[in-house]
């Protein structure tokens, strides 16, 4: 069945709007970075692992993919992914590393040109300038205290990282469609998991609310992660990381709404900027999409 052009766009959409409530459960949590890192692991990977035994029909298949070079790209960029989010925030002003994260659409369309041979579009370039420039403003000027250089530079460094392992998860995902994602990003994430729970050791791992780390492994982490995932089969992975900067945004509104944690005037100013960039790429993106699809329809007719 052939899919709509926006079609990719809007589940991407979806899926980084589903993510944006994901630091306010965290925050409720009341954990360190590695004890999330090691119960978010766990109930997501366990979730994810679940859905594809339900859903798939070709399980030996989809093992022997898992031990493929793309099934080990996939699952690595989710452990690395997880773990220095987790160890960044851990350590770090949350602007430091969010900032290096707003970089992803950037590694994507990168990577995507250097594996790939994709093209990104004028329009997509832009708009990933004026989203980092929003981004810049809302984060910077989010009111952190001063840090350590060395926490600083940690920061940016973690940031950075996760911002490659999402491009290149995307990219990977994008080039090889038959990949099982719910098994390759479950068995990255439950990686991911016994490594805080390492980290942290069992005796510790009860403490705090674990209640709210389970809403946002369980529910939250599973349902956007596959629908970033399977939107970047059906639109450039640029794209993709794009609108995942959504939950970058839109993230700390829900920690001022419930938590009542107050908003900077940059970080309303760089929240504005970016929701009505990609409100407007949205928009170009899907008349764009209109026009290829009745072009493409009509010569069909033909």
């Amino acid at each position: 069945m052939t899919r709509h052009p926006a079609f990719g766009l809007m589940l991407a959409a979806f899926g980084a709007l589903v993510l944006t409530p994901d630091a306010m459960f965290l925050r409720l949590s009341g954990m360190n970075g590695p004890q999330m890192l090691g119960w978010r692991g766990m109930f997501m990977g366990t979730s994810l692992i679940l859905i594809w035994m339900l859903t798939s029909r070709v399980r030996r298949a989809d093992l022997a993919l898992l031990a493929s070079g793309a099934g080990i790209a996939i699952a690595g960029c989710q452990f690395f992914n997880s773990s220095l989010f987790a160890l960044g925030i851990g350590a770090a002003p949350v602007a430091i590393v969010l900032f290096g994260v707003a970089t992803t659409p950037i590694w994507a369309a990168i990577f995507a040109w250097m594996l790939l041979g994709e093209r990104t579009a004028r329009a997509t370039w832009i708009t990933i300038a004026v989203v980092a420039l929003g981004i810049g403003i809302a984060v910077l000027g989010g009111g952190e205290g001063s840090a350590e250089p060395g926490a600083v530079i940690f920061g940016a460094l973690a940031g950075l990282g996760v911002a490659m392992m999402l491009a290149m998860n995307f990219v990977v995902l994008r080039s090889q469609p038959a990949l099982p994602i719910p098994l390759l990003i479950g068995v990255g994430a439950l990686c991911a998991g016994a490594a805080g729970v390492l980290a942290t050791g069992p005796a510790q791992m009860a403490d705090g609310n674990v209640w709210a780390v389970a809403i946002t492994g369980c529910i939250i982490l599973p349902v956007s992660f596959l629908s970033l995932s399977f939107a970047s089969r059906y639109t450039a992975a640029s794209n993709v990381s794009l609108l995942l900067l959504l939950e970058t945004v839109l993230g700390p509104a829900w920690v001022w709404l419930v938590l009542d944690e107050a908003l900077t005037p940059p970080m309303v100013l760089g929240g504005g900027i970016v929701v009505g960039a990609i409100a407007l790429y949205l928009l170009h993106a899907r008349h764009a999409g209109r026009r290829r699809y009745a072009k493409t329809t009509n010569l069909a007719a033909k």
